[in-house]
């Protein structure tokens, strides 16, 4: 039940986590495939299976330091893969790039052509394909024109319930964007909010990112555009107003880390959880629940409202402690870690029902949450 074993590191040392499948959706013209080309471009060291629907829409600079694998599919300069595919082939390119020798850390899927993000989702979710896991859905909206979106297309108001994290885009070609952004966190579920211009948005907010050193043998977009001009890369004029080191994508944001050596009681841990602000976009990390569970760490991966614990074995050479890293915009980054230090507890007996609140979290598990909007 929730067991993330999908296959062997290269060590056997443990079970390695399961692939997480990032849903892109949005309206025509919102900015989807701006993003992901934002994220293949700035992927660093992780290497991203695309799914598309819309092919033509992939950059042709990315294709042109590509290499054809087969029917559909193009791996990438910096060991992207992407498929162009419909939905009836879903489950069959997710196996395809799931499969161990691809080396895939994370999924993206744009969600171009599938009117419903929510029946998207329920196919990920349906997939029984043992190294992938749902990982969340993302909404792109134009802030530009969301009033007229929001006129012609009612049903923006339910995706925006649905999702786990909204980028409202071209916030610059906008004359008012607090409003627009209030409207936007208005219609959510407890949905984290991002602005964002030129689908510029942090890959750490989707995915776990890889160091760049750990890329192996492939030239990627980051040698090329860090050689290159300089344009839209985050070292020369980024389109947000910064240059240099002050326009990188992480100046804009704040991060906290949180290591404890003493263990967390899951009551307490969850109460911090469900009450987390607004701006905490991302949560990523493992936690030790001691007595609760001496057996397994607990990976934890949060996406704006999206949470999900992956249980996996402790090794015998593990140091048992909480390591967490939490991103940001406007959080009081002192003011949580208080309260996750709030959160320890050195309790040498284990609560009997204390792990109730993080099993249902826990993919698989009988109580695990439906991914449908709160409310209908």
């Amino acid at each position: 039940m929730g067991n993330s074993s999908a296959h062997e590191t290269d060590g056997g040392r443990r079970p390695q986590q399961q692939i997480p499948v990032v849903v892109l959706a949005g309206f025509l013209g919102s900015g989807k495939t701006t993003l992901l080309n934002h994220l293949l471009h700035r992927s660093a060291g992780s290497r991203i299976g695309a799914i598309v629907n819309d092919f033509g829409a992939i950059e042709i600079d990315a294709l042109a330091v590509a290499g054809a694998l087969g029917d559909s599919t193009v791996s990438l300069g910096n060991g992207c893969l992407c498929c162009a595919v419909d939905a009836g082939e879903l489950d069959v390119y997710l196996g395809k790039l799931a499969a161990p020798e691809t080396g895939v850390d994370v999924i993206v899927i744009e969600a171009s052509g599938l009117a419903e993000p929510q029946e998207l989702v329920r196919m990920v979710l349906a997939s029984e394909h043992p190294g992938i896991v749902y990982g969340g859905l993302v909404e792109i909206v134009d802030a530009a024109e969301f009033d007229d979106t929001r006129a012609r297309h009612p049903e923006i108001d339910r995706h925006l319930a649905l999702a786990d994290l909204v980028v409202v885009n071209k916030l610059d070609r906008t004359a008012d964007p607090e409003r627009v952004l209030a409207l936007v966190g208005s219609l959510t579920d407890r949905a984290a909010v991002v602005p964002a211009t030129y689908g510029r948005v942090d890959p750490e907010f989707l995915f776990d990112c890889r160091p760049s050193e750990e890329r192996i043998g492939q030239l990627s977009f980051d040698d090329l555009h860090d050689h290159g001009d300089g344009q839209g890369d985050g070292h020369g004029t980024d389109g947000l107003g910064g240059s240099g080191h002050a326009g990188h994508l992480h100046t804009g944001y704040d991060s906290l880390s949180f290591v404890s050596d003493v263990p967390l009681d899951p009551r307490r841990l969850m109460r911090f959880l469900d009450s987390r602000p607004e701006g905490l976009y991302r949560i990523k990390g493992h936690v030790d629940l001691g007595p609760n569970d001496l057996r397994n760490r607990y990976t934890m991966h949060a996406v704006g409202r999206f949470l999900r614990f992956y249980p996996e074995p402790w090794a015998p050479a593990d140091e048992r402690r909480t390591q967490l890293v939490l991103i940001g915009s406007g959080i009081d980054t002192e003011a949580l870690g208080t309260e996750l230090k709030g959160c320890e507890s050195d309790a040498p007996h284990a609560d009997e029902h204390g792990m109730w609140g993080v099993l249902r979290y826990v993919q698989g598990s009988e109580d695990e949450p439906d991914p449908e909007p709160r409310g209908g």
